[in-house]
């Protein structure tokens, strides 16, 4: 009985801890993601919730990361993925396109040499540890917008085409 009562109180006390991932802070907000959450959806579900109207972000930890190459020719992505490095630097921004959270973030992974890899994160899991986000909240909702000339996104400032 005593073992069932210590087992049930740390899975509470695990669940408990879980539920919570960010807290509201004077600068905006700090989240801590753990091992297994999908880097990406965890701050569009955070954007929803908090119904932020735009902010930037920086981050740093442990991952499971997939960058991309923006070819300027086909004008698709080059993906590569690098496992169990560490998140030396994130940065970012939380815009709306077309009425829905768009995130786009930029980041640089080093592996155990030391050697540093970074470009535009595609997809992204915290891998063994832990993954820090500072969230800086802006007054203004900024849209993203597909640039037809380049041929990507860019975010918009004001007098935004519809």
């Amino acid at each position: 009985m005593k073992y069932l009562i210590c087992a049930i109180a740390t899975v509470f006390c695990i669940s408990a801890y879980a539920q919570k991932q960010y807290v509201k802070v004077p600068e905006g907000y700090l989240m801590v993601l753990e091992q297994g959450d999908d880097i990406l959806s965890k701050l569009e579900a955070f954007a929803i919730a908090e119904k932020i109207p735009s902010a930037n972000f920086t981050g740093m930890g442990f991952v499971n990361m997939k960058f991309g190459f923006f070819n300027y020719d086909t004008k698709e992505y080059e993906p590569k993925q690098f496992d169990d490095v560490e998140l030396a630097a994130m940065q970012g921004t939380i815009g709306l396109q077309k009425d829905k959270v768009s995130i786009h973030a930029h980041g640089v992974v080093t592996d155990r040499t030391f050697q540093a890899y970074g470009g535009h994160i595609l997809d992204g899991k915290v891998g063994k540890g832990t993954l820090e986000i500072m969230i800086f909240v802006h007054d203004k909702k900024f849209e993203r917008v597909k640039d037809e000339k380049r041929g990507y996104n860019i975010l918009c400032l004001e007098n935004c085409p519809k």
